[in-house]
């Protein structure tokens, strides 16, 4: 597959987006936890492994999605 340049700035958009509504549901996350709500251990692990998951794979998209604009120009 050849990537055009709208799909390296499709990439990039969804990475960043990624970056931008799991960073607000982390402060959220954090905001909860400090202000001692009662969870149970495994909620608080399940979301922080989702949160780093999904930053990782924004890293991955911005990654390819920069080769592709890269390749593009």
């Amino acid at each position: 597959m050849r990537f055009e340049r709208k799909h390296a700035v499709l990439l990039l958009a969804v990475a960043a987006w990624n970056v931008v509504t799991f960073g607000q549901f982390a402060r959220t996350l954090w905001s909860a936890y400090e202000s001692g709500e009662e969870r149970a251990t495994g909620y608080w692990v399940a979301h922080s492994i989702l949160i780093v998951v999904n930053v990782a794979i924004a890293g991955l998209l911005g990654s390819l999605g920069w080769k592709a604009f890269k390749q593009t120009r």
